[in-house]
């Protein structure tokens, strides 16, 4: 008897079909077929004591699994579920899913038939959502996830005998609700972290309200224990809430990488990822036998946060550039390619030099100038070129430290961050993929970037005198249209963009001579 179940496969971040075949008929042997790996392969083990565990048997006839579409390598252990309910089917103990309609269903089986979470489960409810499905077996620990794609059916399982009394009775669990979200995604909480903790540095917090407004890269140069660290951790508090189109694409990223927390649906704030300067090149950008998302993409719609810069290795750093640029990462194999989105705001800190004192206005610097040319060498002028605002950050005088005086809170500086972000908003609605300044392509930069005749030549002369390049010129303008945007102006004036060159003037021309 041939039966049919289906499950899903996930790639990059988005889920294809996967048909479960199973037929029983006379001879010996039980074969898997359709490229699947180890893991897939192993289940008939999980699936056997399950069947026999709940009282079942498991055939001793010949029995072929196929996962189609067969050219398409099959991994990892949510194929369980599917399969042992294929086989119990085609062995007529119990009736053919088809009787019930169309179902998608996935989850691994342990040796009693217990449900265990899988990863992807946003990405597969999406896709069984697109496909017209009647509905979706999911572990209950992935059932919230799911349930936030909305009309479709989602039934969270914990055990396969819950399946099975379904196909028998046609009763099954209660469907799984989500927090339906309409425009932007609430916050779950108030920051731990706040701006008005900040004494001084009120140039470095306006800068980093510039970067949030406009999603724009930063970079902090300046001796330890400036407050380089601690001003970038706070950067997650100013940030606007994501909107749902990015909030779906960022949760979907975190479920197929396994690190969406339990019970989440949607993800509730802007990632923040930082990692380690001992990170791999394939850690950071994604990658792996069976590829998975890296940091860059896990940082999608977020803050990709590299502290002590110059000690990541070089190579780390330079695969960074082309997703900088593109704002997606393609991880090629010999049968495929996956792309995984990346649409980061890289904020990255530095000492200016090995000692840490170059420039400090107190203490000297023991390095020669070769030693801190070799050390700002380590970061590449390509990718300098990609961060739109170097900040030089100075240590805080005592009496500011020491200073009753209240300082802006960060509620204050992200409301107008949010305002700003509007503006973005109604400017780019007809562009997909566009939610911010920082993401505008040369045809967005030549509509919204113009400037009048004494703006223009102020841009030509910082161009002539810094020695920028032209990504340079392009960036200066994104970032002028952001302060505008926060100053309320339909035009960049003079002053946005002197402030936005004032922002250029750590470039690489100016250091180490």
């Amino acid at each position: 008897m041939l039966v049919k179940t289906y499950g899903s496969a996930v790639y990059g971040v988005d889920a294809l079909t996967i048909t479960i075949e199973v037929n029983i008929c006379n001879g010996q042997f039980l074969s898997v077929v359709g490229l699947p790996d180890s893991a897939v392969k192993e289940s008939i083990q999980r699936v056997e004591s399950s069947i026999k565990t709940n009282g079942y048997t498991m055939p001793r006839t010949k029995v072929v699994i196929n996962l189609a579409p067969a050219d398409i390598r099959k991994s990892g252990s949510a194929f369980d579920l599917p399969i042992a309910i294929a086989i119990l089917a085609a062995s007529g103990q119990i009736p053919d899913p088809a009787t019930r309609g169309k179902w998608m269903m996935m989850g691994e089986l342990s040796l009693d038939g217990s449900i265990q979470p899988v990863r992807g489960a946003l990405p597969m409810a999406i896709t069984a959502k697109r496909e017209d499905f009647d509905g979706l077996f999911i572990p209950r620990a992935n059932a919230r996830e799911a349930a936030i794609v909305g009309t479709l059916p989602i039934a969270g399982v914990t055990h396969m005998r819950e399946v099975i009394q379904y196909l028998l009775t046609g009763d099954w669990p209660a469907p799984v609700l989500a927090r339906q979200t309409n425009g932007s995604v609430s916050l779950d909480g108030a920051s731990d972290v706040d701006f008005a903790d900040v004494k001084g540095q009120e140039n470095i917090k306006r800068a980093m309200e510039i970067a949030a407004a406009g999603g724009h890269n930063l970079i902090l140069i300046g001796p330890p224990g400036a407050g380089k660290t601690m001003l970038a951790k706070r950067i997650s508090s100013i940030l606007p809430p994501l909107t749902v189109p990015e909030a779906l694409e960022a949760t979907k990223i975190h479920s197929v990488a396994g690190k969406l927390p339990a019970h989440a649906t949607l993800l509730t704030r802007r990632p923040f990822r930082s990692p380690h300067h001992t990170i791999s090149d394939t850690a950071l950008v994604g990658g792996g036998a069976i590829p998975q998302p890296g940091e860059i993409s896990l940082a999608h719609h977020g803050v990709l946060f590299l502290d002590e810069l110059p000690e990541f290795r070089r190579s780390v750093l330079e695969v960074m550039r082309q997703p900088m640029e593109e704002r997606k990462v393609t991880i090629s194999r010999t049968r495929s390619a996956v792309d995984f989105p990346a649409s980061f705001m890289l904020l990255a800190s530095m000492n200016p030099c090995p000692c840490g004192y170059y420039n400090h206005p107190e203490k000297a610097c023991t390095c020669g100038t070769a030693a801190v040319q070799r050390y700002l060498n380590r970061i590449s002028g390509p990718l300098l070129d990609r961060i739109d605002l170097h900040v030089e950050v100075t240590p805080v005088p005592l009496q500011e430290l020491q200073g009753l005086q209240a300082t802006e809170r960060s509620e204050d500086i992200r409301a107008r961050v949010v305002q700003a972000r509007e503006m973005q908003d109604q400017r780019f609605a007809h562009l997909d993929g566009v939610f911010c300044n920082a993401q505008m392509g040369a045809a967005e930069i030549s509509l919204y970037g113009v400037l009048d005749k004494p703006s223009a030549a102020l841009l030509k002369t910082a161009m002539q005198r810094l020695h920028l390049s032209a990504r340079a010129y392009d960036r200066i303008l994104k970032v002028s249209r952001t302060i505008a945007d926060l100053d309320h102006a339909k035009q960049i004036e003079s002053v946005h963009l002197a402030e936005a060159i004032h922002y250029r003037s750590l470039d690489r021309a100016g250091w180490g001579m």
